[in-house]
């Protein structure tokens, strides 16, 4: 990888072709892996989740034996789909002509096939998708040949365990969705570096230590550093700093990114996940997601709420900053721009994989 200092961003065309958003779709979205259930959701065996990745539906079950597992959501005979909402079952039925699979996706029975020749059961099961767990989070894989979800989040698991967060104990509060008319690329640009925060957020620059922000780049991902402002000497937590809780004592915050679209913000007691979808060319769904480990009523639900708006407020932010980005991208004045080599090191790594991945195909 060229070093920030003498690279060059991504070129206006590069947010703005319909023809490179349908490679990105195929050559990044379609062979990495993607948040797709939640585990509170597939607690039982029998539960099963429909989801998507990009337009490839599949299907998230939890078997009788105890494991988790994917498939792709279409039936075998003539493309119905096996799963419309999520519930409970022994067995999955295309509600189109009844062929009905196990949670294992073997074909178990398909009304009057006796006269079709060469066709056996055992040959029509549902096609198999990739499936991993991290924490609260099922992810899946379209690529076979995808390297495993513990090698693309390397230290992650590690260093959060290391720092006692309680990932297992985190609890669903809320979700808001977003839609943002910016290419996907330019939502993670800017998530991926802190020096917009001086001017784009000034309530969140001062409850962080703005001078001590890092970026650190790994394979797959990215680890952003921004230790929480510690309180001077006669300044009170909720007042001098109002926003970002602390638990039993000062601790730090940490910001994950996984290529190619999932952020996890991990505070003293909650984390946020954010995804990032590609809807179009200039459109992005953004999901918020606020888990809390001791959800709670009275103050404490009081101030995770406060939380949870502070963070809206950063969106809305970032929103009007992606919207306004993608604007000028269409200016023939702006072909392509330069990095700061002291605070875009994360933006520079993300775009050398989107490169890397598109020269794949």
């Amino acid at each position: 990888m060229e070093p920030t200092a003498s690279a060059h961003t991504l070129s206006a065309l590069e947010y703005l072709s319909p023809e490179v958003y349908e490679k990105e779709r195929e050559a990044i979205f379609s062979r990495t892996w993607q948040v797709v259930a939640r585990t509170a959701d597939l607690t039982r065996p029998g539960d099963f989740v429909p989801a998507t990745i990009l337009d490839e539906p599949i299907v998230i079950v939890h078997g009788q034996d105890g494991e988790i597992a994917g498939f792709h959501n279409v039936c075998r005979h003539r493309a119905g789909q096996v799963a419309l909402s999520k519930g409970n079952r022994k067995s999955l039925q295309c509600r189109y002509h009844g062929w009905t699979y196990g949670l294992d996706g073997a074909l178990k029975a398909c009304p009057e096939m006796e006269l079709t020749e060469n066709f056996k059961k055992e040959d029509f099961g549902l096609i198999p998708v990739r499936t991993a767990v991290f924490g609260p989070f099922v992810f899946a894989n379209l690529d076979a040949d995808a390297p495993p979800l513990e090698e693309v989040l390397g230290a992650i698991p590690e260093e959060i365990a290391a720092a006692g967060f309680p990932m297992e104990q985190m609890q669903l509060v809320e979700r808001r969705d977003y839609i943002v008319e910016c290419n996907w690329k330019v939502y993670v640009d800017n998530y991926l570096e802190g020096y917009h925060i001086p001017i784009a957020h000034p309530d969140l620059f001062k409850e962080l230590d703005y001078d001590a922000y890092k970026v650190e780049p790994f394979r797959y991902y990215s680890k952003s550093y921004a230790p929480i402002r510690e309180l001077k000497e006669g300044e009170v937590h909720g007042v001098d700093r109002r926003f970002i809780r602390s638990a039993d004592g000062e601790s730090d915050a940490l910001y994950y990114w996984v290529f190619p679209n999932m952020m996890l913000n991990l505070y003293p007691d909650n984390l946020s996940l954010n995804l990032v979808i590609p809807l179009g060319p200039e459109k992005t769904l953004t999901i918020f997601e606020w888990y809390f480990a001791s959800p709670g009523t009275g103050p404490g639900w009081e101030s995770m709420q406060q939380g949870i708006a502070f963070s809206d407020q950063v969106q809305q932010e970032d929103i009007v900053i992606c919207e306004q980005v993608q604007r000028g991208l269409k200016s023939r004045a702006y072909t392509s721009g330069r990095f700061s080599a002291l605070r875009e090191n994360g933006v520079h790594h993300f775009q050398s994989l989107v490169r890397e991945f598109l020269a794949k195909r």
